[in-house]
């Protein structure tokens, strides 16, 4: 089937149709002194009202379970100096070999990861070298291009001791890349504010920003309020920068990230009864990935690991939904017969109007960028309504972006 014929008219709308005029003093440069001081909008089936977000857990639904993304950012940017003075910059993108982000991580040798170079014309085949201190400890890194494609360079990194693991050295010697549109170099501050306090499992670089408002106190009040939890993994790339520059959505070629989801949490959704909230915009494309991935192996349960992934706009062929239930049971039952405790796949799953949601009912999430795939996303949920969301919030002082204030939609 030719993929064009299974996009509806809507997606042939212009990119221009997400477009919001975003003045410069209304991004914030800067998070706040606490992380739940931030304004809340609360949208809820169309009524719009303002709070602080430290009084979330009186929005919330009761029985709710809220999904956060556990991801945590690297310092995936990586400065070198060539003999001659020339500055290259390696942005670790995703790793290519060994391609699972943990095992890439523990390399004690070598490893290789897709990258963006910085002033790449400057550099030709040489093998780049810098010095690292670890743990007061001196190693020589050594960067070699092996592979180049438009936009992607496949870089092998290796070092000088079989002690160090490549965790620790971009740790020691790369920088955390917060967002460009900032227009600022990294600061002290950031290392700690561009995390979640939730965050555990290394491997993306830009924050999943909605969860970077929650403190203990929040999470208190959402416990006593029996509010239930729960975790997944998306490792953000840089593609969620990537404005919809295309002259209709249809032609927007979305990025590929990749999901990692365990057993519990897939046994909890299944018997969770109540709403289920979302904590930004890529633990709903997870969840709404699950699902994808679910209707998948009921049509071909003899899918490998390999081959679990979630196109673009398969979503928008499929005439059949099956019920939630039958689909979380479907990934549970394929992670028994491979004998697997985490289901591990990849998305390029773009969600726009016309998507029906399937297991997400409600979003915390922050402002967007004027034609963004993030804003495509909310399009999505709140319909035209979003205009309206946003010109409240520019008419009354909400702080935008990644460092911004917060949203809670609910219908």
């Amino acid at each position: 089937m030719n993929e064009k014929s299974v996009i509806k008219p809507v997606f042939n709308q212009s990119a221009q149709a997400l477009n919001y005029e975003l003045p410069d003093n209304r991004i914030a440069k800067y998070p706040l002194d606490e992380r739940d001081a931030s304004k809340l909008l609360v949208w809820k089936n169309g009524e719009i009202s303002d709070a602080s977000f430290r009084s979330i857990a009186d929005y919330l639904p009761e029985k709710s379970l809220l999904v956060f993304n556990n991801t945590k950012v690297i310092r995936a940017r990586l400065p070198f100096q060539k003999k001659t003075g020339a500055q290259i910059e390696i942005f670790c993108l995703d790793p290519e070999s060994p391609a699972d982000y943990q095992v890439a991580f523990q390399q004690t040798q070598k490893c290789s990861w897709n990258c963006m170079v910085g002033n790449l014309k400057k550099w030709k085949n040489e093998p780049l070298e810098k010095e690292v201190l670890v743990d007061g400890k001196p190693v020589t890194l050594v960067a070699s291009k092996q592979q180049q494609t438009p936009g992607n360079v496949v870089i092998e990194f290796s070092w000088n001791d079989a002690t160090v693991d490549f965790a620790s050295l971009i740790e020691a010697s790369g920088i955390l890349p917060i967002p460009p549109y900032l227009h600022r170099d990294t600061e002290a501050s950031d290392l700690e504010r561009y995390q979640t306090i939730y965050s555990k499992i290394k491997g993306s670089v830009a924050a999943p920003t909605a969860g970077l408002h929650f403190t203990d106190s929040v999470f208190e009040a959402l416990k006593k309020k029996s509010i239930s939890l729960a975790e997944v993994t998306l490792h953000v790339g840089a593609g969620t920068f990537k404005p919809v520059k295309a002259a209709t959505i249809a032609e927007h070629e979305m990025h590929a990230e990749k999901i990692v989801v365990s057993r519990p949490l897939l046994e909890q959704l299944l018997q969770h009864e109540g709403p289920l909230i979302a904590v930004g915009t890529t633990s709903i494309r997870t969840l709404e990935s699950l699902y994808w991935l679910g209707v998948s192996l009921l049509e071909n349960k003899q899918l490998s690991p390999e081959n679990l992934t979630v196109e673009q706009w398969s979503p928008y062929r499929k005439e059949e939904k099956p019920a939630v239930k039958t689909v979380l049971n479907a990934l549970l039952t394929y992670l028994d017969e491979n004998q697997l405790s985490h289901l591990v796949a990849s998305t390029q799953i773009i969600i726009v109007p016309g998507y029906e949601f399937q297991l997400v009912d409600g979003m915390i999430t922050n402002f967007h960028q004027p034609q963004s795939t993030l804003l495509l996303l909310i399009s999505a949920y709140l319909g035209d309504d979003w205009q309206r969301v946003y010109q409240h919030a520019l008419n009354n002082n909400y702080r935008f972006l990644s460092y911004g204030d917060s949203n809670l939609y609910l219908k």
